[in-house]
């Protein structure tokens, strides 16, 4: 199989969505086929800065940051309410800006809740799904889950405040080198920015807003297994097989519901990008060339 082609220029773009100013990062030509990326927590539309030149030649890349995230605006809790029903309306209103009608879906973490809602809004304009250490299976609140679980069952101040350790800069640079085979490949520019981003005033509670906001995704979720075992989408699932986030004998009830999806567990963690960056965008490449052809 051939190296991924560099793309064309990646642009830096903002726009106006109901009062909030959302970042996005796009690139390729407006009349290619359209991807959607959509970033996990803690980070932004960073988490793509390589995979969107790796498939910009063939498509229409588009990379938003949530409110909140990001270079995206951060407006104050008290007159935007941080939920994924809140990010799914923002990144709505950007497409209908952008008039985008047709695109090809990648998940990962948070933006697994925030996707679906998209498809189950729109499924006339959902094309095919990426989907990378996303979650849409129950799990148990444990290991990694422990404490927000505790915060769920009980909305106690004392668990949001035991909650806040999933914001230090020892979990949030573990989120990217558990279950790497080779730390030393992951650059920890990736956790020392999502730190500073989230040290700013205010973004923590955001933060904490919607880590507690996650137990209200299980609808969604229920919706959306329902959506894909009814539809089929064309789906692909390349996720870390180390990942402690979402395990992978936990992603893999995928197959249960849709048999023909193309599924690859890597050897890595949960920020799967950063370390097996190239194959997953082979993979995509090769996916997408069936799923979603480029024009011309």
């Amino acid at each position: 199989m051939k190296p991924a082609r560099r793309g064309q220029t990646v642009h830096y773009r903002s726009a106006d969505v109901g009062g909030v100013g959302v970042f996005y990062r796009e690139a390729g030509s407006a009349d290619a086929p359209v991807i959607l990326l959509l970033h996990g927590f803690p980070t932004s539309s960073r988490m793509f800065r390589d995979l969107i030149p790796r498939l910009s030649d063939a498509y229409r890349v588009i990379a938003p940051d949530y409110p909140g995230f990001g270079h995206s605006f951060v407006p104050d809790r008290s007159s935007f309410g941080y939920t994924f029903d809140h990010l799914a309306d923002v990144v709505d209103g950007l497409l209908d800006q952008l008039a985008i009608t047709k695109f090809a879906l990648y998940v990962m973490d948070f933006g697994a809740p925030v996707g679906y809602r998209l498809a189950l809004r729109h499924p006339e304009r959902l094309s095919a799904i990426i989907m990378q250490n996303a979650p849409l299976y129950p799990e148990e609140p444990k290991g990694w889950w422990a404490t927000i679980g505790k915060y769920w069952a009980d909305g106690s101040q004392a668990s949001r405040e035991a909650s806040r350790s999933y914001l230090n800069l020892e979990d949030l640079r573990n989120q990217y080198v558990h279950g790497v085979e080779d730390p030393s490949v992951i650059d920890p520019d990736c956790w020392v920015i999502d730190k500073a981003l989230i040290d700013r005033p205010g973004v923590d509670e955001i933060m904490l807003d919607l880590l507690y906001d996650i137990h209200n995704n299980v609808p969604t979720f229920q919706a959306m297994r329902e959506f894909i075992r009814e539809r089929q989408p064309p789906l692909l699932v390349a996720t870390g097989a180390n990942d402690e986030i979402f395990p992978e004998e936990v992603v893999h009830q995928i197959l249960g519901d849709h048999p023909a999806a193309e599924y690859h567990a890597l050897p890595t963690g949960h920020f799967a990008l950063e370390d097996r960056g190239f194959e997953i965008a082979m993979l995509m490449r090769g996916f997408l060339a069936k799923a979603l052809p480029p024009a011309g």
